[in-house]
């Protein structure tokens, strides 16, 4: 029996649907839409495979991508996947000379590239020392100049152990330097095995892809769609931030299946005008990343109250790794976020103090995850990657996601914070997240995010940043005030600043190193 590989589920799907819409891209102002059917995709991406085999790409080696989200960047992830290699995208909008580094970093023997970025990516690896061969795209047009001057000759797609890597996505180092999370085919197929019998697509639903696919959240959107023969609609990077267009795109799509991060969702329930839109055809919205602060998520349930909603929680390293069903109604008077749920039904997780010893539940500690969905490790970092993980007794691996949780009596993880984002102040341990969830409460608050400096007296100053409805700002002495009567004395910020929007990383996560760097 053949062992699976990410690439088969394109595969199978062909066969079964052929005729049917894979993928489905809007052009650029979100109006008008191509798409390309399964038989289509399929064979673009063998025809991808072939032409990577004849540039030298051979099993076990890694093969950028650096292009925007595109049916071509589908076709291409397939197409590598298929020549045996792992995929390492980048994100089309970081600095050259960053995306540069990580394709150097992580050795790649060739780079599927759009043509817009082809001379300054040439330019920042020549100044590293080594350029890899490239295949230029708009795709299919590539390919035919290229098969006329050198036609590459069809094979068998690659047929790789469950271990064996099938992608790297590189995030945020503490070194200042982005490092590769290496995942295997077996990593990635765990998962969407469990997203298929957790949420139970068709090949009618039609999927969102919001992320950018250097993201995690791409991982469910891509092949948890595919698998079902469903279709995947391609949402550009600028459509996918302007709440206004988006909104009524999604009802004019007749989207089924939504996931993102929670700001966008957040930013479409308060400026999308959702109530007047027809979303009939929305029965899963599906939010990760960060924390869905309750009052975003009231407004959204109550404008659009048919679908199921579900946090799912996970680092990179992991996938989603717990889950939690939001209920059918938001009480009124909730103001914690939601719990991030149990663990899903192919991992472990525990809690544990900071000496790797579990704690019952109740207790607060750090979550640690184990099963096939976890990573193998960083990519060139041996000694991170040993760091990263605590050996149990039978020598098991659990991977440390640095967050701490509590286990409340009905078993579901309370997310509590960052250990990263844990401060002391006065001899007290300071959770900033706490203080932003208390902030959201304000009702002119639209935004929160919160930030610990050094300081030279106090130890450690902390400061807010906020965006306000309509503009209207509350006063600094309104605002301590407020924080008063909602946080002991010792979590009030120091300092107020106020920002027509907070500054986001390229997966919609609010980017606390800029907010840093603005104090």
């Amino acid at each position: 029996m053949k062992t699976p590989a990410l690439h088969d589920l394109l595969g199978h799907a062909a066969q079964r649907y052929p005729d049917a819409v894979a993928v489905e891209e809007s052009n650029r102002d979100g109006g008008g839409a191509s798409g390309i059917t399964y038989r289509e995709l399929e064979r673009l991406s063998d025809r991808v495979r072939d032409r990577l085999r004849l540039q030298g790409v051979r099993p076990a080696d890694r093969v950028g991508l650096y292009l925007r989200k595109s049916t071509d960047a589908v076709a291409s992830t397939f197409g590598i996947l298929k020549a045996g290699a792992a995929y390492v995208p980048v994100d089309p909008t970081a600095p050259a000379s960053r995306n540069a580094y990580i394709l150097d970093n992580c050795s790649v023997a060739s780079v599927v590239v759009e043509r817009r970025f082809e001379e300054r990516l040439r330019a920042e690896m020549q100044a590293l020392g080594r350029v890899p061969s490239l295949l230029v795209v708009g795709l299919g047009s590539a390919l035919d100049r290229e098969d006329r001057g050198a036609p590459a000759p069809a094979g068998p797609s690659s047929r790789p152990s469950s271990g064996d890597l099938a992608y790297i996505l590189y995030t945020s180092g503490s070194t200042g330097k982005p490092k590769g999370v290496m995942l295997s085919h077996e990593n990635a197929l765990s998962f969407i095995d469990w997203c298929s019998e957790t949420f139970v697509l068709s090949a009618s639903d039609r999927c969102s892809s919001h992320a950018p696919f250097h993201f995690d959240l791409s991982i469910l959107d891509i092949y948890l769609t595919l698998k079902h023969g469903a279709t995947l609609v391609l949402v550009s990077e600028d459509l996918g931030k302007d709440p206004q267009r988006l909104a009524p795109y999604i009802a004019d799509r007749r989207l089924s299946v939504w996931y993102s991060a929670p700001s966008i969702l957040g930013l479409l329930a308060q400026y999308g005008n959702l109530a007047r839109l027809d979303l009939s055809a929305l029965r899963l919205v599906l939010f990760a990343g960060e924390v869905f602060p309750v009052k975003h998520l009231r407004l959204l349930q109550a404008q659009v109250p048919n679908p199921r909603y579900f946090n799912l929680y996970g680092p990179t390293e992991t996938n989603v790794c717990t889950f939690y069903e939001i209920p059918g109604r938001v009480p009124d008077e909730r103001t914690e976020p939601y719990p991030i749920g149990g663990p899903c039904s192919h991992l472990r997780t525990r809690v544990v103090d900071p000496d790797g010893q579990s704690l019952p539940p109740g207790q607060e500690g750090e979550l640690c995850v184990a099963g096939p969905g976890v990573m193998q490790g960083y990519w060139s970092f041996p000694e991170q990657t040993e760091r990263a993980f605590l050996r149990d007794a039978d020598g098991g691996r659990w991977y440390r996601t640095g967050d701490i949780v509590s286990e409340g009596p009905d078993g579901n993880y309370v997310f509590l914070g960052r250990r990263d984002r844990m401060v002391k102040r006065r001899g007290y341990r300071v959770e900033l997240g706490e203080i932003e969830s208390a902030l959201y409460r304000h009702a002119l608050v639209l935004e929160a995010a919160v930030v610990a400096l050094p300081d030279a007296e106090s130890g450690v100053r902390i400061k807010a940043f906020l965006t306000c409805r309509d503009g209207k700002r509350p006063t600094v002495i309104d605002l301590k005030a407020f924080c008063a009567q909602n946080l002991p004395a010792y979590m009030v910020p120091d300092l107020f600043a106020f920002a027509d929007a907070l500054p986001k990383t390229s997966t919609d996560k609010i980017d606390y190193q800029r907010l840093k760097e603005l104090t």
